[in-house]
């Protein structure tokens, strides 16, 4: 039996039964199209992660108080207070390896302007700030220096600010808004920088001079954070171990039990941990989408071995007129192929369409990639052999005179 008769008989036994056919089909299709949307999924949220790392800049230094662990950062009591303003001072001022340097202060705040409100995150920023991130404005200007170290009460607002307290637009240059309890005036509307890693709006921010956040909307005198800037990528192990050996010269700087209490984490290394997790998330959102894939196996061997009973006649028939049990055995396994292959194809459609609908509906991020595609299509192909070859075989060893007696 040639190819073309093979695939021409095996169409038309499946025709045979259209509707059992399509609901086997079935079970392939939310398969592989659930492999297809969690790969999707992960993989857009793993390039998101990368993207976002690489546009914070890639030689850009954190010092958190406390240590730095994969959940965040651990603090113990008092841990915020081994960070202070002078650090910021002394670091920009002796370390050749570094370009910028901002201490950091962050508060959630209402914000309100006539009838409009709206709470944010407000952060206190040195001028070097905007080296670090590269921020840059659509209308107005930057904090300058003198703004950004002293205790001004002119700010900066993100787009999503902007939108919520100017609703019908307009320039808000020069206006005076009330942050908490204090009025500040904007003097510019940051370039926006969209969603951020785990889909926080990286907008919906005020930048503010850090004294003016520190001592009046916060009322404390610890820093939360100290970014820096090295002046090259090169120049980053360099700048890492300036400032560790600067704040291990410090006093209290070790707990009792001999931890550190203070952290340096670069941009590679939050990169790398974050890469990891995402890792795992694909890998775990795969394998589940997969048993959805081996249920679809397990239907087509179901339905094979009951058509195996079906057809029995049709088998003994067939074997008396000369057909080999090779013969009878590549038929069934082609059709169960062709039941997991059909399934392939409309999986990736479906697969494609979910990924899109479900990045449109909840602003994720999706990528498919032809990698995901063509792993599932040849999952779902190899899933019709395993899972037809055993049918396949039990009707290629059937008795020809026992199954032309069969009723």
């Amino acid at each position: 039996m040639n190819s073309k008769d093979l695939l021409k008989i095996s169409f038309s036994s499946l025709l045979r039964n259209g509707i059992r056919s399509w609901l086997t089909v079935l079970g392939v299709v939310i398969g592989v199209a659930s492999v297809i949307a969690m790969q999707a999924i992960g993989n857009g949220s793993d390039e998101s992660i990368k993207r976002e790392i690489r546009s914070l800049g890639v030689n850009v230094l954190m010092i958190f108080p406390g240590t730095f662990r994969m959940g965040g950062v651990a603090q113990s009591a008092g841990s915020m207070s081994v960070l202070e303003t002078g650090d910021a001072v002394a670091i920009k001022k002796t370390m050749k390896t570094v370009n910028a340097v901002t201490p950091l202060v962050q508060s959630g705040q209402q914000v309100v302007y006539q009838t409009q409100n709206w709470r944010t995150n407000v952060t206190g920023v040195w001028a070097d700030y905007f080296i670090i991130k590269n921020y840059k404005t659509t209308q107005g200007r930057l904090l300058t220096e003198q703004e950004a170290s002293g205790m001004s009460k002119n700010c900066l607002i993100g787009k999503t600010v902007y939108s919520k307290l100017f609703p019908n637009g307009g320039n808000p240059v020069g206006v005076t808004i009330r942050v908490g309890s204090v009025p500040m005036k904007i003097v510019g509307v940051l370039e926006a920088k969209g969603s951020g890693t785990f889909g926080q709006d990286q907008d919906d921010v005020i930048l503010a001079p850090f004294k003016t956040v520190q001592k009046r909307l916060m009322a404390v005198d610890f820093i939360q954070q100290i970014q820096v800037s090295a002046r090259s990528e090169h120049e980053m192990t360099s700048a890492q171990a300036e400032l560790r050996a600067y704040f291990l010269k410090k006093p209290n700087m070790i707990s009792a039990d001999g931890e550190e209490r203070f952290s340096i984490r670069s941009q590679s290394e939050i990169s790398s941990v974050l890469g990891s997790v995402s890792s795992v998330l694909i890998l775990l959102l795969s394998s589940i989408a997969a048993i959805s894939l081996v249920v679809g196996g397990i239907g087509i061997m179901n339905i094979m071995l009951v058509s195996v009973t079906e057809r029995t006649r049709e088998i003994g028939l067939r074997m008396a007129l000369g057909a080999t049990d090779r013969d009878v055995r590549t038929q069934f396994l082609a059709e169960s192929v062709m039941l997991s292959v059909w399934g392939g194809i409309l999986g990736i459609l479906f697969g494609y369409l979910i990924s899109v609908t479900v990045g449109s509906i909840l602003n994720w991020p999706v990528s498919v990639s032809p990698f995901s595609i063509g792993l599932a299509f040849t999952f779902s192909a190899l899933v019709g052999i395993f899972f037809g070859y055993y049918p396949a075989k039990k009707a290629s060893q059937l008795d020809p005179i026992e199954a032309l007696r069969y009723e």
